[in-house]
């Protein structure tokens, strides 16, 4: 594999789960896969799972890891090509990411959505200029319109906690007090469109995603109705895309709560704000798998780092 920048960059996502939870169980299995090899972690927004996770997961296969913060350290990069650079950027793309590939043998990029332009999020100038100039391999680590680590990890932590053949997983809607970018609600339906599985999309009018994404999956706005018989509930909030990155008021309480619940596990990326997105009865009951989605974190990257250096032997 080149480059994991999809959740459909993956071949099969069953063997790949089974794969993730091998590594779980033996996670120094591999430790001389990476060994004399440097994976860059570029950070142009904020992290904490994402980046000690990755961390974690080169370490345990031999690499050595670098770290480099893009808001605070680095120079501002211009992505356009033909742009007179006589305003706030200082440094091309072209150049920045050349050189970067010679330090490095696999570069991962974070780089959230703005929610201003939708055309110039969707175009992913952060990932794809990396792609585009870099001579390396290239990891999302969460883009503008996805975030395939934190699905992969969901798909394990899944695999781990079902026990029933066809579960039912909703997927919902909550709110927040401020826009959110619709990445990680992105990657987990494309995820869940591989899975043998009922999955339900559930939202108020006016948070409907990118139909591209969503494709046939089912939709309901009436959420008590969509969570009935859940097996697990995965929440996560975003902004709207048709009014892009607005926050709609919403009259309605769709916050998550234990009752709201019933016997679902319940599912989260974090960091959540506690009492606005779910309930501190949801998150310190047995029902929360949330500590445990971020522990899984680790397997999903090492999993993808695997693939990938193997690729390089």
């Amino acid at each position: 594999m080149k480059n994991y920048l999809s959740i459909n960059d993956i071949d099969s996502l069953s063997s790949w789960v089974k794969e993730g939870i091998a590594l779980k169980n033996n996670p120094k299995e591999f430790k001389d896969l990476g060994s004399d090899k440097t994976i860059g972690l570029l950070f142009f927004n904020n992290s904490l799972r994402t980046r000690l996770s990755t961390q974690k997961a080169a370490m345990n296969l031999g690499m050595e890891v670098i770290v480099m913060n893009f808001g605070s350290e680095g120079w501002a990069l211009e992505y356009t090509d033909g742009s007179i650079m006589n305003q706030g950027t200082s440094e091309h793309i072209r150049e920045a990411a050349q050189v970067i590939s010679q330090y490095c043998d696999i570069i991962a990029i974070r780089a959230f959505a703005g929610l201003v332009d939708k055309e110039k999020d969707e175009a992913e100038e952060v990932l794809n200029g990396f792609k585009k100039y870099a001579s390396v391999p290239i990891i999302n680590m969460e883009s503008s319109v996805g975030h395939p680590l934190q699905a992969l990890t969901d798909a394990i932590t899944l695999e781990e906690q079902t026990f029933t053949n066809h579960p039912k997983v909703v997927l919902s809607w909550a709110p927040h007090s401020k826009a959110l970018p619709h990445a990680v609600a992105n990657s987990f339906i494309q995820m869940m469109q591989k899975q043998n599985a009922e999955f339900v999309i559930t939202h108020p009018k006016g948070y409907e995603l990118d139909t591209n994404i969503t494709k046939n999956s089912r939709i309901e706005n009436d959420q008590e109705k969509a969570l009935e018989n859940a097996d697990f509930v995965y929440v996560k909030n975003w902004s709207s895309y048709t009014n892009y990155g607005q926050v709609i008021p919403q009259e309605k309480d769709w916050q998550i709560t234990l009752k709201k619940l019933g016997n679902a596990k319940f599912m989260h990326c974090l960091p959540v704000r506690r009492n606005v997105v779910v309930a501190d009865e949801v998150l310190d009951s047995k029902q929360s798998l949330v500590i445990e989605q971020a522990n899984n974190r680790t397997y999903a990257a090492q999993l993808v780092l695997k693939k990938i250096l193997e690729g390089l032997k």
